[in-house]
Parts: C-alpha cells; sequence; structure tokens
C-alpha cells in the first residue's frame, strides 16, 4: 500500500507563494495517482488538485486555477503543489492521498476515490 508525507506548509501573506511536497513511498508516480486536498475546522475536505500516474493528466478545483500547479519529480519520488498569489481562503490543513481506485472521471477530485491519507501540512495565510 502506498503511503505518502506532506511538507512545506507555513505562514505567508496574502499574495505570496508556498510549495507543497507529497513524498511518495511504496509505489511509483508511474502507477500511482496523487491527489491534493484541504480542510479547516468545520468544513468537509475540499479537493485542490490531482494528477494521475502514467498519463500525468492534471485536475484543478476552479477556485485555485491559474494559481496553483502541481508536478511530479520522478527521482524523487514526489508531488509538488506549487501555490502563487495565496489567498486567506487558501488556509487550511493540506492533504495528499492516493487515488486508490479507477475514478468515473479521469480527472477527478473526488474525496472517495483517494485514501491512504499523510498527516497533512498547515497553510495560513493572513492578509
Amino acid at each position: 500500500q502506498p503511503q505518502v508525507m506532506e511538507s512545506g506548509g507555513g505562514l505567508v501573506q496574502s499574495g505570496g507563494s508556498l510549495r507543497l511536497s507529497c513524498a511518495v513511498t511504496g509505489a511509483s508516480l508511474d502507477h500511482v495517482g496523487i491527489g491534493w486536498f484541504r480542510q479547516i475546522p468545520g468544513k468537509e475536505r475540499e479537493g485542490v488538485s490531482s494528477i494521475r500516474g502514467g498519463t500525468g493528466l492534471t485536475t484543478y478545483a476552479d477556485s485555485v486555477k491559474g494559481r496553483f500547479f502541481i508536478s511530479g519529480d520522478k527521482q524523487q519520488n514526489t508531488i509538488y503543489l506549487q501555490m502563487n498569489n495565496l489567498e486567506p481562503e487558501d488556509t487550511g490543513l493540506y492533504n495528499c492521498g492516493v487515488l486508490l481506485r479507477i475514478p468515473r472521471k479521469a480527472g477527478t477530485l473526488d474525496v472517495a476515490d483517494f485514501g491512504s491519507w499523510g498527516p497533512g501540512t498547515q497553510v495560513s495565510v493572513f492578509s
């Protein structure tokens, strides 16, 4: 079973940037899809971006399109989420998860398709 570990969160001013990392063990990026999700207390986990193994198909939530970019480094077996022009609404605990099943939609941000969550990394954006 693949496992993941997130890092790279922090406190940043509105308009700033952060790069999150999701280190994957137990599977090659060629064979595993990864999704980034975020959650704030009292709200459901929200899909941010995902990347499919093999095809490299990327998907973004409307709220982050043009600001966030997902990519993979096969040598490091790590998925990155570059977050630019951050807004206070981007604040949350960011988790990456492994795509555990073939989704109905090729580019999925459905939390039910993912699992093996890491502990998360906190992103806090202040205005």
